[in-house]
């Protein structure tokens, strides 16, 4: 079994650039698997082949200590730097309610959910300890409101067991595909549907007048320069929120022990936190003039190392219980489905509306800018700085919601 960490993270390495590559190939079965089977998701599980197979030794292992704690908050800087407050604001309000209400729906989702299983089905699932649902929904949570690292955040705050992350990714990955598919078809009869409803289209024809003009954004070649300042902003924002949690974790657990419950004492909590502050505040500066030379790039490059140095702590013969976690996320879903609906269906709203608000959610970054541009071009611009902004709220709001189900659940 290898062991030593430097050629861990040689093979972690190649297995990420294998796939990546053999995607962009125009091979049938290439193109046939990654049709199935997202890049994201061969990423996260061939290191767990591993892993699985005693190739390698990830017990001790250092490599997913070091992304956590380092990678990870770089990343989520990196992610947040390009979110824009203010134009969001100007796009009208009922895209905006709309997006709102669809986070809404996720947060309240969780909750409900829970308790409907404790009416219903109270022994289908861990109640308490380190494998206990709701720990794992957090992580879905905060998925589903902003992305990929957001969920591996709140794993390292609520300390999900691997096998039971491993049940959600897998979660996410399945209604991920079936919602996307659902909103693209409804794209295809968007005018029918509007007809059917009612729908305003005012501010809609207006929105796309706006973002045409206005939000188209500029990307530039960078340098070496641009890609030295993407590595001081990252690494400078995660060392001082570093600081900050070294401070405010002891000093919660000395003087307010019993905030422990939420989570008040955890370091990686207020790493997280600092963070994601930090980072809209910059975005507020002309440092987010780095996203135009591609600091998400970068984000993305730290996100899938993270990635895979997970799955490599991941055991495939362990995964179980799956079949009780779709219903978790088809009865999920449905709820958050219901409140964008009714909502939207009050307001007017039309049916482009609805859907980019739920997919910003449900899909985030990667998948939002597909469906938008489905309606019209034009909202793709608009579905990556919602997407965006979840990336910034969504440790706060997927806190929220596992506070409650931890409620629920005690």
């Amino acid at each position: 079994m290898i062991s030593q960490d430097p050629i861990i993270l040689g093979l972690l390495a190649t297995i990420i650039g294998a796939v990546f590559y053999t995607s962009q190939l125009s091979h049938p079965f290439f193109k046939g698997l990654y049709r199935y089977i997202p890049v994201m998701v061969m990423v996260y599980v061939l290191p767990s082949f591993l892993n699985t197979f005693d190739i390698v030794d990830s017990s001790q292992s250092q490599l997913h200590t070091v992304a956590s704690n380092y990678l990870m908050p770089a990343c989520l800087t990196l992610l947040i730097l390009s979110v824009d407050i203010k134009s969001i604001l100007l796009l009208g309000p009922k895209i905006v309610l709309l997006f709102l209400i669809a986070s809404l729906g996720i947060i309240v989702g969780g909750p409900i959910t829970l308790l409907l299983f404790a009416k219903f089905a109270p022994d289908s699932i861990n109640w308490l300890g380190g494998d206990a649902a709701w720990r794992g929904m957090a992580t879905l949570a905060a998925n589903w409101v902003g992305g990929t690292a957001n969920q591996i955040a709140m794993k390292e705050i609520y300390q999900v067991k691997d096998n039971l992350f491993a049940i959600m990714i897998s979660v996410n990955v399945v209604f991920s595909a079936i919602w996307m598919s659902f909103l693209l078809i409804c794209a295809n009869h968007a005018k029918t549907i509007d007809s059917v409803t009612g729908a305003d289209l005012r501010q809609f024809e207006k929105l796309i007048d706006k973002t045409e003009n206005s939000l188209s954004c500029e990307q530039k070649t960078p340098n070496l320069t641009d890609y030295m300042l993407i590595f001081s902003v990252a690494f400078g924002v995660t060392g001082l929120a570093h600081m900050g949690a070294d401070f405010l974790a002891p000093y919660f657990a000395e003087h307010y022990p019993e905030t422990e419950k939420f989570s008040l004492t955890s370091n990686f909590f207020w790493l997280i936190i600092i963070v994601t502050s930090v980072g809209i505040a910059l975005s507020h500066t002309k440092v987010r003039n780095l996203e135009s030379v591609g600091a998400s790039k970068v984000s993305t490059v730290m996100l899938y190392l993270l990635i895979a140095s997970m799955g490599l702590k991941m055991d495939l013969t362990m995964i179980d219980d799956f079949p009780v976690y779709f219903v978790i996320g088809f009865i999920w879903l449905t709820i958050h489905a219901s409140f964008v609906i009714i909502v939207g269906l009050l307001m007017k709203a039309p049916v482009a509306y609805m859907a980019l608000a739920s997919q910003c959610c449900i899909g985030g970054a990667a998948s939002s800018p597909v469906v938008a541009m489905a309606f019209h071009r034009s909202l793709a611009p608009i579905a990556i700085m919602f997407s965006v902004f979840g990336y910034a709220w969504a440790t706060y709001m997927a806190w929220i919601c596992a506070e409650m189900m931890r409620f629920v659940s005690h």
